[in-house]
């Protein structure tokens, strides 16, 4: 509950500290005297969008904090738009700040009475009569969805790969007849240079060769002949022997290689046919690359798998499908039996809300009243199947028809305000407060609608009612007023806490107007039986 409010430097509140009581309390106070005022600070305090316009004019910024039970709430605005906020002394968000708001406070003003002409307002109330919950239904609803997704995917890729099937199997043959290897451009670059070059090649390695391993001058011949002299004075000089070694080392290397340079120079084949064949398939490979974007043999052997996993699934597309459709059937049964719990409860609570309130509803002055809810059922939706439809009729002998197209505005409000009575034990708002929910209403209808939110406010729960009507301000068991005070520079609200005379006074004012008369001091003191 809300325990107590401070308020500086909001619009034209520079500074306001109020302590409220548990129960029913009324706020009255000429129009313009800051009520709504009052309520734009705690829709503020409580996550509302920060404007800097709304800082009184001089001041750098404007502090709104309020005691509830178990938090202390705090937001600041600064004149350069910037909010911050705190719950319990940490730094808060303002998404934290409107979910504790959710928590705590339920503001119903006359915007909130066109909540009744929506369906799922109708279809919550119902669902907070049973105290029902949607999660089992919003699991299979979810999971009916996200199989009806998967389906319809999978049937529009069979579609798309269907109509281009024909093409994709000549592609995918195209490669079969090709099947490129990894590596291949390197392979076939290096082989196509080869033949390309083939009689210099082989040249060259021959005379290499000969050159190393000529019978008459080659260098092989020499290096035998330089051992065999330095052999000769190996006795006779001691560097001879390693010297000697050295070139033997020489020699079976240079060997070695002219043994390589034979093989090699034999290998070499002057061969135009492979030549053509080599070039032919290298063009085929990079005319195929070029083709399908890729730079590479191992990119286009990636495609070429890709290409038949597309055609697998186009092959096996039907079974897929199969499943996937039993899937969906499966999660749409479990979605409807889910559906079906939730309409049976919402009769029964429809059952409920129908006789409620017919008799809250003769209390509120309307003794014709017929009130029912219609339920029809129609595709499956986030709530469920179920279509609702308050019916209402306030006359004899006339038609039932949608509230929304029948209620007057005085109608709607008394409706409104029998259901939040109705409901209000069950969603355990520790605070309510109605912006004048009395519109439209007078005299006896106001005093009854002042005794119910008199009797919301003992149990348990505190209701703030801010009303134009003295029938529902004697009502309350604590009474606000909000007034303005002009002065030579500025115009200022303030609330204060009235006394047993000052509401006798109030309501008399509130009856007669600007004059208070005798008869107005004692109707006043009727209605607070004093």
């Amino acid at each position: 509950m809300l325990k107590h409010l401070h308020i500086e430097n909001y619009a034209l509140i520079e500074q306001l500290d109020l302590k409220l009581d548990d129960g029913f309390t009324v706020i009255t106070g000429e129009t313009g005297a800051g009520k709504s005022i009052l309520l734009g600070a705690i829709a503020l305090l409580l996550g509302g969008r920060a404007d800097s316009h709304s800082i009184l004019k001089g001041a750098e910024k404007c502090t709104v904090e309020a005691e509830f039970d178990g938090y202390h709430v705090v937001r600041e605005v600064t004149v350069n738009g910037r909010s911050k906020a705190s719950i319990n002394g940490k730094t808060a968000a303002i998404g934290d700040l409107k979910s504790l708001g959710d928590k705590l406070i339920d503001i119903h003003s006359q915007h909130q009475n066109l909540l009744l002409s929506k369906e799922d307002f109708q279809t919550q109330v119902l669902d907070i009569l049973e105290g029902t919950s949607l999660n089992d239904y919003t699991q299979a609803y979810n999971a009916f969805l996200e199989a009806e997704e998967q389906f319809k995917n999978a049937k529009e890729a069979m579609h798309r790969s269907r109509e281009d099937e024909e093409y994709l199997r000549y592609q995918l043959q195209e490669l079969d007849d090709f099947s490129p290897t990894p590596g291949e451009d390197e392979t076939l670059d290096d082989e196509l240079r080869t033949l390309s070059h083939a009689e210099d090649i082989k040249s060259g390695l021959y005379e290499a060769f000969t050159l190393l391993d000529n019978d008459d001058s080659g260098v092989l011949d020499n290096l035998r002949q330089a051992k065999r002299a330095l052999s000769s004075i190996a006795d006779v000089y001691s560097s001879a022997e390693e010297l000697s070694e050295r070139i033997s080392s020489t020699i079976i290397e240079l060997s070695d290689i002219a043994d390589t340079l034979s093989s090699e120079a034999d290998d070499i084949d002057v061969n135009p046919q492979r030549l053509q064949e080599v070039q032919e398939r290298l063009d085929m490979l990079n005319t195929l690359e070029h083709k399908h974007h890729v730079s590479s043999s191992e990119e286009l052997i990636t495609l070429w798998q890709d290409l038949q996993k597309k055609l697998s699934f186009i092959d096996d597309a039907d079974v897929n499908l199969e499943e996937l459709e039993r899937a969906l059937a499966k999660a749409k049964d479990n979605a409807l039996k889910e559906a079906d719990k939730l309409t049976m409860i919402r009769r029964k609570a429809a059952s409920l809300l129908h006789q409620e309130m017919e008799t809250r509803l003769r209390q509120l002055g309307m003794p014709n009243i017929r009130f029912e809810v219609m339920i029809t059922r129609g595709d499956l939706q986030p709530t469920g199947q179920d279509h609702i439809v308050y019916l209402f009729q306030a006359n004899k002998n006339a038609p039932l028809l949608p509230i929304s197209e029948i209620a007057s505005g005085g109608e709607v409000a008394r409706v409104m305000l029998a259901i939040k009575a109705l409901i209000s034990g069950k969603v355990a708002l520790p605070t309510i407060i109605f912006d004048e929910i009395d519109t439209g209403t007078s005299g006896q209808m106001a005093q009854q609608m002042g005794r119910i939110m008199q009797e919301m406010g003992k149990e348990g729960r505190q209701v703030i009612s801010i009303t134009h009507l003295p029938q529902i301000a004697a009502c309350g068991q604590q009474h606000l007023k909000m007034w303005k005070q002009d002065t030579e520079d500025a115009t200022r609200s303030h609330i204060s806490v009235l006394s047993t005379e000052e509401r006798i006074q109030e309501l008399a004012h509130m009856l007669s107007g600007s004059k208070v008369t005798k008869a107005a001091i004692e109707n006043a003191k009727s209605l607070l039986n004093v």
